[in-house]
């Protein structure tokens, strides 16, 4: 047993020796109910960790149970000899015995404990508690073995999950199929969120699929009819021409968002950057093509995006690349697409005449930009030598000039005294 808050287990119980397939709290909170394929059921004490109580009196594997919800002692077992057995935890064996036909996989009692359900086979069957476990109903609805149970939050409807990949949804006043739900796979497990406004249901492709329940719409039949406003509305004040005391406040546009800035937030990115290399977009404004590589490298999904192009995508990456990596705004993000085209497309290299010739004028373009880059280099620091020697002249010349100034300074002032 675990604290949701923390990873550390709380209490441990040791006592069944094969896998254990069912557990529930019970009503008090106090005591958990266990089933296992040891074909035991136990009680036992949470706050000192011991069994109370163990029963044996199934033949086969137990899969599923619960506990009532009105009464502590009463527990509910449903196993795969085809029975399903209420326990009173006061008594030392069962207190009731239904013959279900089928191994049984799922067992639900209503919340008044009047009612219990039990599911296994294709049949779903209801049974009277008040009546010492009399058959109320028997429904045959799925194609499959029915692996799992659950009853609405109002206890109006009753759903059921199947191998055969549908929920049946029935009403509890008639046990007629109301609704039903398909999914791609069989279903294994079924669950209602509160106020029953999601269905949850686990699947044995290792999917969990949750579906929203729609909200009605209020329909109002005799209510009114919204006059709709005239032309007239729509064009006052378009003519008004604001004074220079007014405070003009306008009217706020809604930004619409691009076909690509689309395409990222529903993450296909490799239709995004096919979308930004349209001529239009990497001909015009060849920043938005690059800020959107820059954002698929942040995102760690560049490479995918560059993968698995034909003959002619990827020339058109490499002609975008020619044209705009030398540029110094651009050039820092292109060099790191160029890597990555070139791991990605090495192997293929060769197989392609057309490719082949871009990726050379891309090794030329580079080596004649390093070139360059070599050369700004060397009359940079010739320029800095320059600046250093022009520094060094004038700290020189500074002294002198001050000397110069006094003693010019001394014979005016000797002449005046004179």
């Amino acid at each position: 047993m675990f604290d949701t808050s923390g990873k550390a287990p709380l209490r441990q119980f040791n006592g069944h020796n094969k896998a254990v397939h069912v557990t529930h709290f019970t009503s008090d909170k106090f005591r958990i109910m266990s089933g296992s394929d040891d074909y035991t059921s136990r009680l036992w004490d949470i706050p000192n960790s011991t069994e109370i109580q163990s029963y044996k009196e199934h033949t086969d594997y137990i899969r599923c149970g619960c506990t009532s919800n009105l009464n502590t002692d009463i527990f509910v077992t449903g196993s795969y000899d085809h029975t399903v057995k209420v326990f009173d935890t006061r008594t030392d064996q069962s207190v009731m015995t239904m013959e279900h036909g089928q191994p049984v996989e799922s067992v639900l009692l209503y919340p008044s404990g009047g009612l219990l359900v039990s599911a296994g086979g294709r049949y779903v069957k209801v049974w009277d508690m008040l009546k010492g476990g009399q058959l109320l109903v028997s429904l045959r609805n799925h194609h499959k073995t029915v692996t799992c149970l659950c009853l609405s939050s109002s206890g109006q409807r009753l759903f059921s999950g199947s191998l055969d990949r549908h929920v049946k949804v029935y009403s509890t006043a008639t046990y007629k199929v109301v609704h039903s739900f398909d999914y791609p796979t069989s279903i294994l497990s079924l669950a209602l969120a509160p106020e029953d406004e999601m269905i949850v249901v686990g699947m044995t492709n290792g999917v969990l699929n949750l579906r929203h329940r729609k909200q009605n719409e209020e329909k109002h039949e005799f209510a009114p009819k919204k006059r709709r406003p005239a032309y007239r509305y729509f064009v006052k004040g378009k003519d008004y021409v604001p004074k220079q005391d007014d405070i003009l406040v306008s009217k706020p546009v809604r930004t619409h968002l691009k076909k690509y800035d689309k395409l990222l937030k529903s993450f296909e990115v490799s239709k995004a950057l096919d979308v930004v290399l349209q001529q239009e977009i990497r001909v015009r404004t060849p920043e938005v093509t690059v800020g959107v590589m820059q954002e698929l490298n942040r995102r760690g999904t560049l490479k995918n995006a560059l993968a698995g192009r034909d003959e002619k995508q990827l020339s058109l990456l490499l002609s975008f690349l020619l044209r705009n990596i030398v540029d110094p705004r651009f050039c820092h993000v292109l060099i790191s697409v160029a890597e990555i085209i070139s791991d990605i497309y090495f192997p293929v290299i060769g197989q392609s005449s057309v490719i082949d010739r871009h990726f050379v004028k891309l090794q030329e373009l580079i080596e004649r930009e390093l070139d360059y880059q070599g050369e700004l280099m060397e009359v940079l620091g010739m320029l800095d030598t320059l600046f250093a020697t022009m520094t060094s002249k004038k700290e020189l010349l500074e002294p002198e000039n001050t000397a110069n100034n006094v003693l010019k300074q001394q014979q005016t002032e000797s002449m005046v005294t004179t």
